[in-house]
Order: structure tokens, then C-alpha cells, then sequence
């Protein structure tokens, strides 16, 4: 597991961002190493010196920082040379998902303007994640990093999770802009039966209010990634579910059908959520081959290439983020290891081993 957060110390007064460099440099964004080890590294830069303990500076060079002083922590905010890095713009949410991979908090503290920072520090042509909690319940602040950092960076992209409750007719004029076609919004649908989907998201209307930010975000011209996780209480549903996006939902850029994460709330619900694709996958096979035939394009996240039929391992990606991703010891000998997505670092120790090297 590649580790984000990071033990520091700093004498500034307030966070900062600045990019990691092994070589000195003029840049008043950047901080260079003075001093290096495999524990710890020190760096001198416009916001003085400070320490961060982990990774030495090959593992670090390049990496834009958030560093916190009062905390004691250097969040690696992103990573140079990867392809996935996320910003938690807020641990608040308005859902309670029974499988919620990162339950919600009360508080929020707002680093928006250290994100605009990060992002425009970024590599040429990345995608940047934006993620939560629930990013939009601060609509017109993720609206204005999306919009200045865009004009800015016109060679950047952003992923948005977000949970769908909050776009309203108003937004449609600002996310008609040609820089929201950057933007791919991914948005959970879960069922296509209203008390199913509100169940699982642990909130009455939720369905139907989803549905009217669909009608909002298709009159806006905007890019739809569509989420579904896999779970016991919808697995009979895929089926019925391919076709009403077949019928209503058309027009977005993919399907991504997900295997549960052990983490957070579905950590001490797993054996009443999780589904064991090599026991009872037909109800996704349907689903797959419905959204085959009407030509949505899917894909399945977060699923050994092993787990599936030979004839449905087309549809599987290595979806994983590096950081937290992880193999069992049989995955070294397979010949499928490089484009599989593996396990989540969190997976079930037990389960790892339950392959068969391809």
C-alpha cells in the first residue's frame, strides 16, 4: 500500500502547497531537498523548512503536497507520474449508503483554495479526481475550482463522484460552458425499482430526485459515468436495471458495475452484501449482455479477471488505484496480473488466495 498522509514538521503558520524536487529550483510553488534518507527527507522552500518522515525523495519527487503544520502531516495530494489522485473536497454527506466506503462526518473544513493550487501545479493532461462525502453540497465551490482551474489548465480533466441530489435547472446555463466537457460526473444508481435505491442509499426520494438531476444534467450536454455496486439486495435487479438504462439513460458515457469494498460500513455488513461473482454471476451476465445489445458502453470494476467467465472477462478493468491495491501470493505466477484489477488492499486476508492463475 503506497501511503498518502505523511508524518511533518513545519514552522509555517498556515498550510501551504508546494511540489517535492531532488534539484534546487527558482520556482516560488516548489521546495527542494536539502537533506534525504529512507526514513525522512527535509526541504527548503518560500514557506521555510520542514520534514516529512516516510518515503525518501526518489519516491517523493514531484509529488505535490498539502502540508498541514498544526496537524503534523504532509498529504501527497498528487502523485507525479500517477494516473490516480483524488481530492476529499469533504467528509459531509447527505445519503447513508449501507456499503459507504467513507462514512460521513459533521464537520467540514474547507481546503478549496489549497485544491486550486495543487491542480494547477499538476502534470500535462491528468485526469484529477474530486470526491466526498458529497462534493456537490458545495455546488458553487466545486463549480468555481472546476471553472479556474480549466480556464487555466485547458489540458486537465476531472472525475466528480458525486451522489446526484443537488443539480437544479439553474446550473444548466454555467454547465453548458465548453469547459464542463472535461467533466465526466460519476453518479450511483443502484436499482431501477425507487424503494430498492432508496433503501440501499438509506434515503426516502432520493431515487426520484436522481432522476430529475439526470433530466438537468442531459439538458446541459454534460458526461455521465453511471456506478452500480454489486450487492445481495440489488444482484436480482441487474437485469431489470440494464434495461431501464437502456430506455431512460441512454445517453451516458459508460456503465461501471462494482464489486463491493471491505471497508467502512460494508466492513461489518459483508457477509449480508457481498456477492461471490463465481457463485452467482448471471444476474450481471444478463445485465452485461442487455447493455451489449442496446450499445451502452460497461465495464466491470473491482473483480479478479478469475472471478469472471472467460466470455464476460472483456468487460472487466484494472480498476484499483495503486495505492490501494493488492495481490495474493497465487496472482504472481498468473499471465493476466498486469491488466487485472487485483484486490483492495482491505480485502479479506482469508479470500486472497481464492484464484486461479490465468
Amino acid at each position: 500500500m503506497i501511503p498518502l498522509m505523511l508524518p511533518a514538521v513545519s514552522d509555517a503558520e498556515k498550510p501551504f502547497v508546494t511540489r517535492l524536487s531532488k534539484n534546487r529550483t527558482d520556482s516560488p510553488w516548489e521546495s527542494w531537498c536539502i537533506e534525504s534518507s529512507e526514513s525522512q527527507s527535509v526541504f527548503s522552500g518560500e514557506n521555510g523548512l520542514f520534514q516529512i518522515v516516510g518515503p525518501g525523495i526518489q519516491d517523493l519527487d514531484g509529488d505535490i503536497v498539502i502540508v498541514t503544520p498544526a496537524a503534523g502531516n504532509a498529504e501527497r495530494i498528487i502523485r507525479a507520474g500517477s494516473t490516480q489522485n483524488s481530492l476529499l473536497v469533504t467528509e459531509r454527506c447527505d445519503q447513508l449508503c449501507v456499503m459507504c466506503s467513507q462514512p460521513p462526518k459533521k464537520t467540514h473544513h474547507d481546503r478549496f483554495g489549497l485544491f486550486v493550487q495543487a491542480c494547477l501545479l499538476a502534470d500535462n493532461g491528468i485526469t484529477i479526481g474530486i470526491t466526498g462525502g458529497e462534493p456537490t453540497l458545495y455546488k458553487q465551490e466545486v463549480f468555481q475550482l472546476l471553472e479556474t482551474v480549466l480556464k487555466a489548465r485547458p489540458d486537465l480533466k476531472f472525475h466528480v463522484l458525486t451522489n446526484g441530489q443537488h443539480f437544479e435547472t439553474s446550473d444548466i446555463s454555467q454547465l453548458r460552458q465548453e469547459l464542463f466537457r472535461k467533466v465526466v460526473w460519476g453518479i450511483p444508481l443502484y436499482s431501477n425499482d425507487a424503494a430498492e435505491h432508496d433503501e440501499i442509499v438509506a434515503k426516502t426520494g432520493a431515487y426520484e430526485r436522481l432522476h430529475q438531476s439526470f433530466d438537468t444534467l442531459l439538458l446541459s450536454g454534460a458526461k455521465i459515468e453511471l456506478r452500480t455496486v454489486v450487492l445481495q439486495t440489488n444482484l436480482n435487479s441487474f437485469p431489470a436495471l440494464a434495461r431501464h438504462i437502456a430506455g431512460l439513460l441512454h445517453f451516458i458515457e459508460q456503465w461501471s458495475v462494482m464489486q463491493l469494498e471491505n471497508i467502512g460500513f460494508a466492513r461489518n455488513r459483508w457477509d449480508s452484501l457481498y456477492v461471490d461473482f463465481r457463485k452467482s454471476f448471471n444476474p450481471i451476465a444478463q445485465s452485461l449482455d442487455v447493455a451489449s445489445l442496446f450499445g451502452i458502453p460497461t465495464k466491470l470494476f473491482n473483480v479478479p479477471l478469475c472471478h469472471l467467465p472467460e466470455f464476460h472477462r472483456n468487460f472487466a478493468v484494472n480498476s484499483i488505484s495503486d495505492w490501494k491495491q493488492r495481490f495474493g501470493e497465487k496472482c504472481l505466477m498468473c499471465s493476466k496480473k498486469e491488466t487485472c484489477s487485483g484486490f483492495f488492499e482491505w480485502h479479506p486476508a482469508e479470500m486472497l488466495d481464492e484464484v486461479s492463475p490465468l
